[in-house]
């Protein structure tokens, strides 16, 4: 099958094509493209039957109406999320999309405990003073996790691991999802509402994904049902946070902490190398000044476990699908909007 890979680096590049070649027979024919897939770029993709994309690849009615009508038949996600494609217009031109749910669940929940002992300890900050000479204590006061509360909101693959970890550190673990699951009850998660979950949580994790109803899950609202001086961690997508209710939350430090690894507009941001360029951004420029913030460019997955696990089923979901198989990953009508 000739696949477009769209928003591809060089890691991307590598670990495909490993995976590609342990396919033997079955393998693709992979063409690497460093732009991401848009209104703008789409014709790259004329004359292939499908499109390898990420998050921050945009598949809106246009675009798949243009790529169906030159012989696209699949959509190969390599994420979990799909908020970023129309899967409307993609079932009504017969373009099947396909994703990698689960790919090592582990790297994003440590990366969200990461942040969250990085805020606490203040790690980064202690690291520049020693790195300049300044061995003084004074401004790096931290808390313990053991026996502090943490509320995790979404309790998918992520969320139970992330619990699993919290619970390793002796923190009680409340959680809301739609579904509360047997192995979240088996980790030890107590199931709660948001209400109780904001009230009673000094740590908030997010790990749902970003539908109609989640859009600015955390808004002036919601903060303002949370604990004072509340730590609020995001590894799951930007738009689940308004981010000048946030803002406004840190300046009048009702939110004691921030850590972020997906930002509402990360997509004209991260990926890239903006060293020597402006950004335009004031509402990112602005989280930047508050020292109780930690932000990091999308890289919760970025870990050898999880791109070796993402390319391998990326390959395998495409295989299935141009042989007609029957794919577990398939994104059918019952995740129709």
């Amino acid at each position: 099958m000739r696949v477009a890979v769209f928003g591809s680096k060089p890691y991307d590049q590598a670990f495909l094509s490993a995976a590609n070649q342990a396919l033997g027979e079955a393998g693709h024919d992979l063409h690497y493209f460093h732009v991401r897939l848009n209104r703008e770029t789409w014709e790259l993709a004329k004359g292939f039957e499908a499109v390898c994309v990420f998050v921050n690849d945009e598949l809106t009615a246009p675009v798949l109406a243009s790529l169906a009508s030159h012989g696209l038949r699949f959509v190969a996600l390599r994420c979990a999320g799909f908020n970023n494609v129309d899967l409307k217009m993609a079932d009504q031109l017969g373009i099947s999309v396909v994703r990698v749910p689960a790919y090592s669940p582990e790297s994003v929940a440590e990366h969200a405990v990461g942040l969250m002992l990085t805020l606490s300890r203040k790690y980064h900050r202690a690291f520049q003073r020693v790195r300049d000479g300044n061995f003084a204590l004074q401004g790096l006061l931290g808390f313990n996790f053991h026996g502090r509360t943490a509320g995790l909101i979404g309790l998918g693959k992520i969320g139970l691991a992330t619990a699993r970890i919290l619970k390793g550190l002796g923190m009680r673990v409340i959680g809301f999802d739609q579904v509360f699951s047997e192995a979240a009850k088996a980790i030890g998660i107590e199931p709660v509402s948001l209400e109780t979950l904001y009230a009673d949580s000094d740590v908030i994790s997010l790990h749902c994904p970003l539908t109609r109803d989640t859009f600015h899950l955390i808004n002036e609202y919601s903060l303002a049902q949370m604990r004072r001086g509340v730590m609020l961690i995001n590894t799951s997508r930007g738009g689940l946070i308004d981010t000048a209710a946030v803002i406004a939350a840190l300046k009048s430090e009702q939110l004691g902490y921030l850590g972020l690894d997906v930002y509402e507009q990360e997509g004209d941001l991260f990926f890239e190398d903006l060293s020597d360029k402006v950004i335009a951004d004031d509402a990112f420029e602005r989280l930047l000044t508050f020292p109780n913030v930690l932000i990091t460019g999308h890289q919760g997955f970025f870990t050898e476990e999880a791109l070796g696990s993402i390319a391998e089923v990326t390959l395998r979901n495409l295989v299935q699908l141009g042989q007609g198989e029957a794919c577990p990953n398939l994104l059918g009508s019952d995740y129709l909007a």
